[in-house]
């Protein structure tokens, strides 16, 4: 397939695509970044489609992914971890105080016990809560997959240890 004809297609999606879009997303301004995002990759990643046949899938497939990517991603950016011993995770809702003076020393000591961690520790769990997944921090590192989460969750212990007395205040 030409990038004529293969972009003459995906002109020929563009509206079920959107539509599409709209069904995951439920606003309008999103679907269009989100419709923006998945034409670009598909354009991007012309070489990688073979088979003409199957377009419609494949570039489904890209914006369901891209999708789901920017959705964890956005909540990884709004998680906060809780002290509790099952060692879960609560996301903050908006007015959750980080900004008033409690919320912004609590993030000081928070940031501060991360600094803290020796960098065995501290690097992997930086990453982690930067939202890389254990197998790019395991290739950036250069370390097996079971050391990196071995060490996510000592540095999550240690944490734990050292901020015994953290108990965030949620609304």
């Amino acid at each position: 397939m030409t990038a004529a004809e293969f972009n003459s297609e995906l002109t020929k999606m563009q509206d079920k695509l959107k539509s599409f879009a709209y069904s995951l997303t439920a606003d309008s301004e999103d679907a269009k970044d989100l419709l923006q995002e998945t034409l670009l990759k598909a354009i991007t990643y012309r070489d990688k489609f073979v088979n003409p046949v199957n377009l419609k899938s494949w570039v489904y497939t890209i914006m369901k992914n891209t999708f789901i990517n920017n959705y964890r991603r956005m909540s990884k950016a709004k998680t906060f971890m809780d002290n509790t011993k099952e060692l879960y995770f609560l996301n903050i809702p908006q007015d959750s105080g980080i900004d008033s003076p409690d919320g912004s020393y609590t993030f000081q000591e928070l940031s501060k016990g991360v600094e803290n961690l020796e960098d065995e520790y501290k690097i992997p769990f930086k990453m982690h809560v930067e939202g890389y997944k254990y197998k790019e921090i395991a290739e950036h590192l250069n370390l097996p997959i079971g050391s990196v989460k071995s060490r996510i969750f000592f540095a999550r212990k240690k944490l734990m240890a050292t901020l015994k007395d953290f108990h965030p205040q949620l609304v």
